[in-house]
C-alpha cells in the first residue's frame, strides 16, 4: 500500500501546491493523475501548468484525448489512464477503488471550508482503516510542517 498525503490548505491554492509536488512526483519517474469534478477548474488549472513551474514546463493534458495514456500528467474526473503511481484529489474528489495501492494519494482540501475539513477527516478514517499509511500537513504556521502520521498497519 501507498500513502495518503493530506494537505490542509490556509495560505496556498491547490494550484500552487501542486506546482511543488508535481516536479518532485515526475522526477522521481512516476505519473500523477490529478482529479477533480470541477471542469472548469481543471482548464484553468491545464492553463496554469504551461507556465509552472518557473524553471520549465510540466507535461501533461486533460482527460478525454487520444494521448491520455502517454501524459506524465493526467487532469480529469476519471480513473487514471495514464498509468499514474500517484492521484491528487482537489475539490472533493475521491479515490476509487484499488487507488490505495499507488504509491501516492495527495489530499488537496480547503482549510476554510468546515465541509472539506470534515470530508478529509471521514477520507482519512477510511484510507488508514484499510492500513494505508498516512500524514497530514498544515500550512498554519507559514510554513509546511507535518502534524502527524500514520503508519501502515
Amino acid at each position: 500500500m501507498g500513502t495518503a498525503v493530506f494537505y490542509h490548505l490556509i495560505r496556498s491554492s491547490a494550484e500552487e501546491t501542486l506546482a511543488t509536488i508535481l516536479p518532485r512526483a515526475l522526477g522521481q519517474g512516476w505519473r500523477v493523475m490529478i482529479r477533480s469534478p470541477d471542469r472548469a477548474r481543471l482548464e484553468r488549472l491545464d492553463a496554469r501548468l504551461w507556465l509552472e513551474p518557473e524553471e520549465g514546463f510540466l507535461p501533461h493534458g486533460l482527460e478525454g484525448g487520444p494521448q491520455d495514456a502517454a501524459q506524465p500528467v493526467l487532469l480529469g474526473a476519471g480513473p487514471a489512464r495514464n498509468g499514474a503511481q500517484g492521484v491528487a484529489l482537489i475539490d472533493g474528489a475521491e479515490p476509487l477503488p484499488g487507488e490505495e495501492a499507488m504509491e501516492r494519494l495527495w489530499v488537496l482540501f480547503d482549510g476554510n471550508d468546515e465541509d472539506a475539513v470534515q470530508a478529509a477527516r471521514g477520507l482519512w478514517t477510511r484510507l488508514t482503516g484499510l492500513g494505508m499509511a498516512a500524514q497530514y500537513w498544515s500550512e498554519e504556521s507559514g510554513r509546511w510542517q507535518m502534524k502527524t502520521e500514520r503508519k501502515p498497519q
